[in-house]
């Protein structure tokens, strides 16, 4: 009977919401004008993504992974040694399971789709949690939500640019997008009553509390829950989103009423990440993605940092919008448009701290301090060789309080004839500056004539270089990219070897350098020859057209170390290109490859002493160690192994001149094939 009434008090309680359109406490006004901009910008902001659409080169990394996953290899990037060369693991596992799904779909297409997708789901969501964020202080007032943060955000260029990439910019947008709307939605429950939500309700669902009144002023645990395991992927997206996910968690944890409830939250939010970082650890013997260890994510470069900064603001000015934003909040707060967060009290019980973190001004400062660290960690870190890139996750963190404003219309009372017009107009001539900077941003020429020149800064504008070094205004395709410089010859080169090759980038752009492979045995008498394709090794930076191009059976490996373990663990060099500043001799893919190593199969710019000592030092139990971890056979004890080295695998650092790394590992150099020219005689048999 108990069960009966209070189902009965709920049923009753949605059919009294359903039958109260014309009692809704908001105006009309304010739900046309959010959903109107929704679909305007949504619509402006794929439509810009699209005419800029392309597949970056490093986008085409992440499909070689999914290539050996669906092919049964593992995710890796070449058969047989364990490399995780993608930076986002989620991204990864979306997108192998999308190109499962399509079947036959060309991938760089399912890419593409997805990619496109999640970019302007990430703006929707944004716009719908801003929105709701605004709207329990506009019940019964004519107002707008205007469209502010977002048209920012959308206007530059690099942000279209990487709404189709293929890198997982894509689902940074989604995920942010999705967590700040349901942070929106969680601060609000506290303190919001019956009827006064918009879209679905502050807790996720209608419920009944504890006096039997129908309420939605707490938040049921399902939504919980799923808050939480939403802020625990934000490892997943990406590494360093922890800082974002690990806060909202934290602000979870402190504001759950009991004890059952915090534990549910660190099993929603952990469970997975640990998971995986068990498995990464003991299949890849690193805390962290091999992107990370190639690129010292721990490391710092300030100067090249503030570069970067200056080269992302520079073209579009971007301190104006941020300055008219700013002054569009002054005035929204001198206008008073959220009298209630302190005029609707938390319930009784909830402690001061509580009701402070499960705020709406808590999840406000909690997204605009997430964007400013992502900033500062990046300006730290030195940046990244693609204009704008990097900085597109904090620049929209910042933006998301003010994704849309509101607008609030005179409603003929004495303040606003007096006051109200004067506002209004004030913020309503900020919002079109901001629209103006928006229609001359989106049409920058952005860095201009450097644009696709490598200068002393390092930093391209990446699509606009490979669309020039392609001569394909799209380049979206692995076929597409067969048209940059030493792409058709490496194909021609590889079916010239069919015994084999080493394969190294010559000066000339149509053509390599062959090292060939140890020739393999003649066939036994009577027994016909094989004709079985040696090994094939390609050794090039860039290795996501490259390794796109080639079966699975070719090993494709950098200098930089995104997929070789050896050139990862290579110091960094603090002058080198910033993304690019490790780089590893190619006479360690001599040494360390089935190839002929003295003259005349090798080309004259490698020297032979430097590849036997490059032999030698590989034998360094350390390297060893940490060669065997990603190159051995997998089982349990290899797995235990790895987690319990993976700490050291990660700090290991090996010399990238082999002679000075014979001397760190304390081996003795082999004897000199050619002794120094010394201007005596030749003296020996």
């Amino acid at each position: 009977m108990l069960q009966s009434s209070s189902a009965d008090r709920l049923m009753s309680a949605v059919a009294r919401r359903m039958a109260r359109g014309a009692a809704f406490p908001y105006h009309a006004s304010v739900r046309i004008s959010l959903w109107l901009s929704v679909v305007v910008v949504a619509a402006l902001f794929g439509w810009g993504a699209w005419q800029r659409r392309w597949i970056a080169d490093d986008g085409l990394i992440v499909l070689r992974t999914v290539r050996n996953l669906l092919a049964g290899n593992g995710p890796v990037f070449n058969k047989g040694e364990r490399v995780e060369a993608n930076t986002s693991t989620l991204w990864t596992y979306l997108v192998t399971f999308f190109s499962w799904l399509g079947g036959s779909l060309q991938m760089e297409y399912v890419v593409l789709t997805l990619a496109l997708t999640l970019s302007v789901a990430g703006v929707v969501f944004a716009m719908l949690g801003t929105g709701r964020l605004y709207a329990p202080g506009l019940r019964g007032k004519r107002a707008l939500l205007l469209p502010a943060g977002v048209l920012v955000y959308a206007a530059i260029p690099p942000a279209r640019d990487f709404a189709t990439s293929g890198l997982e910019n894509g689902l940074v947008l989604a995920y942010l997008g999705l967590l700040w709307w349901m942070m929106v939605c969680w601060s609000q429950a506290l303190r919001a009553d019956p009827g006064t939500s918009v879209g679905v309700n502050a807790g996720g669902s209608v419920g009944v509390n504890a006096g039997g009144s129908v309420g939605v002023n707490t938040v049921s645990r399902p939504f919980e829950m799923t808050l939480a395991f939403v802020a625990g992927l934000s490892v997943l997206v990406r590494p360093e989103l922890a800082l974002i996910g690990g806060l909202a968690l934290v602000m979870m944890l402190i504001a759950a009423r009991d004890r059952q409830r915090r534990l549910l939250i660190i099993a929603a939010g952990g469970l997975l990440p640990v998971a995986y970082e068990v498995f990464r650890m003991g299949y890849y013997g690193l805390l962290v993605p091999g992107t990370a260890i190639a690129k010292d994510a721990t490391g710092s470069k300030w100067a090249q940092g503030f570069t970067y900064l200056a080269n992302f603001n520079q073209p579009y000015m971007l301190w104006v919008p941020i300055m008219l934003l700013a002054a569009v909040g002054l005035v929204m707060f001198a206008t008073r448009t959220m009298p209630w967060w302190t005029t609707h009290r938390p319930p009784e019980g909830v402690g001061r701290l509580a009701r402070t973190v499960q705020s709406p001004p808590a999840v406000v400062a909690f997204m605009v301090l997430s964007g400013v660290l992502q900033a500062v960690y990046w300006v730290r870190q030195g940046g990244d060789f693609m204009h704008g890139r990097v900085l597109l996750t904090p620049l929209f963190c910042v933006l998301m309080p003010i994704a849309v404003i509101p607008v609030v219309l005179p409603d003929g009372t004495r303040f606003t004839r007096v006051g109200g017009y004067l506002l209004a107009g004030s913020t309503m001539a900020m919002w079109l500056a901001i629209v103006g900077w928006s229609l001359w941003a989106a049409n920058s020429p952005g860095m201009g004539s450097d644009a696709t020149r490598v200068t002393h800064s390092g930093i391209v504008d990446e699509r606009r270089f490979y669309a020039q070094a392609t001569g394909h205004a799209h380049p979206l395709t692995a076929a597409d990219y067969l048209d940059y410089p030493r792409m058709r010859s490496m194909l021609q080169a590889i079916d010239n070897t069919p015994d084999g090759a080493l394969l190294l980038p010559s000066g000339n752009y149509d053509q390599w350098d062959v090292v060939p492979a140890i020739p393999p045995p003649p066939p036994a008498p009577g027994e016909p020859p094989s004709d079985q394709r040696g090994p094939h090794t390609v050794f090039f930076t860039n290795m996501g057209m490259t390794a796109m191009n080639l079966g699975l059976d070719v090993r494709v490996i950098d200098q930089i170390g995104l997929a070789n373990p050896l050139a990862a663990h290579t110091e960094r060099i603090e002058d080198g290109r910033i993304g690019h500043d490790k780089n590893l001799f190619p006479d360690w893919a001599v040494a360390e490859g089935p190839f002929l190593k003295e003259r005349p199969y090798i080309p004259l710019y490698l020297d032979e002493d430097w590849i036997a000592q490059a032999q030698v030092a590989l034998e360094c139990p350390e390297t060893d160690a940490m060669l065997n971890a990603v190159r051995g056979p997998m089982g349990p004890r290899r797995f235990l192994s790895n987690v319990l080295h993976a700490y050291e695998f990660g700090k290991y650092r090996i010399n990238r001149v082999p002679l000075y790394e014979l001397e760190r590992c304390g081996l003795t150099p082999p004897p000199p094939r050619n002794p120094p020219y010394t201007g005596l005689p030749a003296t020996g048999p």
